[in-house]
Parts: structure tokens; sequence; C-alpha cells
């Protein structure tokens, strides 16, 4: 049984429409990451699978029931999801304690055994020893992690997250994801998870939906996502990307006048306008470009170089030391063609 089905969802609001006939499905089990812009609609969708939207048509159903569509509009409390609010909506009254164990007590868990989970949920979400802590003594990112840590509480069908990691620092929101990860696994739920993080959507999902102007431009796996994107914006979202004009003969790629082979199969011959992510290329090889800056980053450097193709942004290993305006040979291995 899918546990959440949109099919032709519709919001609008006078005569602005915020989603235009969504279609999107979530499985048992499966993290669905919803990626866009600011006013993209991804707020929106979350909003009117919870019930707090009305849908102007279409319909919403959760774990094969209608809660939304012609004639019907189930209130929030009687759908089977859980919410993650970016604004944390916290109760004022209530510790980080009692917050986390009060969905648990309320589908029938004993007091004692609700605040025992409620404590391994917080110490999994980073909050070990500020259970007895209220709002107005947290930090926004510490309010974020204990309204995560009370939707996780719940065992629903649907999981629905709203930038759960937005103010959270890189080992927070790793150890959030893993739990995020942990609790799906074992209760079989599915979890829409929005995000404007490329790399946070790429890492929790099984499937990638981006979605712009409140239309879903393009929906499949990470891999998918990132390496055959549908267009420019697709390619510019869901991570770093050099656009480049080039000639292809044959599988060799002409940049300028110089060829570098190919190594993938490319369809057409003929000019192109192509998506080249910093990992699709590499120093060193036929080609020649200069130099024009370079970003240590770690583990790697990424090189921006002028071709005649147009500027690319090249990743190599370790440390590169290279001067503006060094003339430098690299090599064009992979390349996606996006649409005129």
């Amino acid at each position: 049984m899918t546990a959440l089905l949109l099919d032709g969802a519709r919001v609008s609001y006078g005569h602005a429409e915020i989603l235009a006939g969504i279609d999107l499905s979530a499985e048992p089990g499966e993290v669905v990451a919803l990626l866009g812009p600011s006013g993209s609609g991804k707020t929106t969708l979350l909003f009117a699978v919870a019930g707090f939207v009305p849908l102007s048509t279409g319909r919403i159903a959760v774990a094969g029931r209608d809660v939304s569509g012609p004639g019907v509009h189930e209130p929030p409390e009687r759908r089977d999801v859980a919410f993650v609010f970016q604004s944390y909506a916290l109760w004022p009254h209530l510790d980080a304690l009692e917050t986390v164990a009060f969905p648990l007590r309320a589908a029938g868990r004993d007091p004692d055994a609700a605040r025992e989970e409620a404590g391994r949920l917080l110490r999994a979400v980073g909050m070990a020893g500020l259970e007895g802590r209220r709002p107005a003594e947290m930090s926004g990112g510490q309010q974020q992690r204990v309204g995560l840590a009370r939707a996780l509480a719940r065992h629903a069908a649907v999981y629905l997250f709203d930038e759960p990691t937005a103010h959270l620092d890189a080992a927070t929101r790793r150890a959030v994801q893993a739990e995020v990860a942990a609790r799906r696994a074992d209760t079989g739920a599915a979890a829409v998870y929005a995000t404007h993080d490329a790399d946070e959507a790429l890492a929790v999902a099984g499937r990638v939906a981006l979605i712009r102007d409140g239309r879903l431009v393009q929906v499949g796996s990470p891999a998918e996502a990132y390496e055959q994107p549908v267009d420019r914006w697709a390619a510019e979202l869901t991570g770093p990307v050099s656009v480049l004009e080039i000639e292809v003969r044959g599988g060799i790629a002409v940049v300028g006048s110089e060829p570098s082979t190919l190594a993938e199969p490319f369809p057409d011959d003929g000019h192109h306008v192509v998506a080249v992510r910093p990992d699709w290329a590499h120093l060193g090889g036929p080609l020649t470009a200069v130099a024009v800056e370079s970003w240590f980053r770690g583990p790697h450097t990424d090189v921006r170089l002028d071709t005649p193709g147009g500027a690319i942004v090249v990743r190599s290993p370790g440390r590169v030391m290279l001067r503006p305006g060094e003339r430098v040979n690299w090599t064009l291995r992979r390349v996606w063609p996006l649409e005129a």
C-alpha cells in the first residue's frame, strides 16, 4: 500500500496558483526529498499533506485513505502524519523531555516508558543534558532539535520535514539524518523531506523531486537528479556545475579546436550546450586552458579554468597551487546535454 499519494494536487489563493497539479507518491520506508528554492511551494505541499491547507482540486491519500479531495478534508489530528515545523512550534510551558514524551503518552505509552524513550530521542539529536529546558531557554537550533525529536516520537505512516536541519551544525546534522533513517527503518514509515540544500537532499533520499514555481520539474533517484538534470536550472539546483559549448564527433568532445575522448557514450554528434560537474573533468591531458582562481577545500581543490567553450570548475584531490593566468592542461571525461 502506498504510504502517500498526491494526485493532481492543486492549491490556489485567489488567482495565485501555489501548487499546480502535483503528482507525487512515497512508498512505505521511502524518503522523498523535495528540493527547491525559497518560494517554490515546498512548505505549501507539506501543509496540504498535513491538512493545514485545503486543496483547490486533486486529492491526497495517506496509507491508502483519502484525506483531501472532492468532499473530503480530514483535520490534521486525524491524518496519520508527523510534522517537523521550520518554525519549531513548541509548547512554551513544557520542557524538552515532556514535549517529546507528549505524543508517546497520547498514544497510550506508560508515562515512565514515554519519558525514557523521549530521553533517548533527545540524546540522539544532540540534546543530552538539556532535557529540562523550556523553549525560552533554548537557542533556535536546540528548539529545532526538540521539534524533530517530538515528531520522531510519533509512529506515523508519513513524516513531513520542513527544512529540519537548517540551523544545525554539521555534526548534529549528520546525527539527525541518521536518527531519521533509523526511525524510518524501524517503523516502515515514509518521509517527505523539504530542503533547499542539494547535498542534504541527495544524501537522505531514495528519490528527489525538484520543485519550481509550484510545479515538479524532475523526479528521480539522487543519481539521476545529479547526473541527468533535465535543464540548466535543475543542474544548478542539484550541485556545482559548469556549462560549456562543445562539438561532439564520434565520442570525442572538441573544446575550441582541441579534442578529448569522453569516457561515456554521447547520443548525438554536433554542437551541444552541456553540463559538466567538477568531478567530470581533471587537470592534465590534451586540452588547454587558463587558470582563473582556485579554492582549497581540504580533501580537494576546485580550480576555475577559462576555456574556449566557457568557464569550467575542475576538481582535483589534495592541494593544487596555480597562479591566475597560468596555462594548464586538462581533460574532459563526461558531459550531460542540456535542453536549449
